[in-house]
């Protein structure tokens, strides 16, 4: 139950992230949309508006307040969103156990770091985080085709494997970026 304009409204803790927020279930969503929900959820649930209540419903606010905030988080992240709705789906991610990943991407891998290893300019690192940025724009893309359109689940599953592979090189290539910056 959260305070709101029009009363009080009814909100459930184990809705879905899309449900709590009122949105269709993709991984293509209007993230001014998005936002604006989420500022007014906030403002509903807010824990000073609970402060004058008892323990308890000051207790369930802060609850709802950390829920809201947490679906927020991984709604308004297009990794975060794509790992979850391929959960939803009961195709799990299983980053950690599952890393394999197809030949070509390894190589394209290994390739990256050699240039990451090699770069000795901040152009050589600019022209690299181009190369990483342009790969993960496209794997987002089949995400969205393979969440949105195919519903393929595990297909889905392994590209965002992938683009936690590309969002750990970026912060490597930021590390050798600001490595050069340095000196």
């Amino acid at each position: 139950m959260i305070a709101g304009d029009g009363g009080v409204q009814q909100l459930s803790l184990s809705s879905n992230d899309f449900e709590l927020f009122d949105l269709p279930v993709g991984f293509k969503l209007n993230r001014q949309q998005l936002d604006e929900r989420w500022k007014n959820l906030q403002r509903a649930t807010h824990p000073d508006n609970f402060s004058m209540q008892d323990a308890a419903s000051q207790r369930v606010a802060m609850q709802y307040s950390v829920r809201i905030n947490e679906a927020y988080q991984r709604l308004k992240s297009p990794l975060k969103r794509a790992a979850y709705l391929c959960e939803l789906n009961g195709a799990s991610i299983q980053a950690e156990e599952n890393t394999r990943m197809p030949t070509d991407f390894l190589l394209q891998q290994l390739q990256w770091r050699e240039e990451l290893e090699e770069a000795q300019t901040l152009g050589d690192v600019g022209q690299l985080l181009e190369k990483v940025l342009a790969a993960k724009e496209l794997s987002l893309t089949l995400c969205e085709n393979y969440l949105d359109m195919e519903h393929d689940w595990l297909m889905a599953a392994g590209q965002v494997r992938a683009l936690m592979f590309m969002e750990r090189f970026e912060e490597d290539v930021d590390r050798r970026q600001e490595q050069l910056e340095k000196a």
